[in-house]
């Protein structure tokens, strides 16, 4: 593994069992986020690493739950993609 690709790190909450996937945007400093798959057998982890490189455009292998498996808040790393480029193609804006 090279440790000079860049890693940003995200804050995520998700909700599961949502009507539909979904980015929902930054409420603080927590990107918000909506699954369609339930919080079990890791269904809704897969769902929201599939959301997550779906909109980054990165593969999923790219992207991991560093803590938060079992519960709604998330830290999700990113290799591969600074910060500016994270919040670039979620196109949402950091909070000011």
């Amino acid at each position: 593994m090279n440790s000079a690709l860049p890693t940003t790190r995200l804050r995520v909450k998700v909700t599961a069992r949502a009507r539909r996937n979904e980015v929902l945007g930054y409420q603080g400093d927590v990107l918000r986020m909506k699954v369609t798959a339930p919080p079990v057998e890791g269904k809704a982890n897969a769902a929201v690493v599939g959301l997550l490189a779906a909109h980054l455009r990165v593969p999923k292998s790219s992207i991991r739950i560093v803590s938060g498996e079992r519960a709604p808040l998330k830290l999700v790393e990113v290799t591969g993609l600074d910060s500016a480029t994270v919040a670039e193609r979620l196109r949402l804006k950091t909070p000011e």
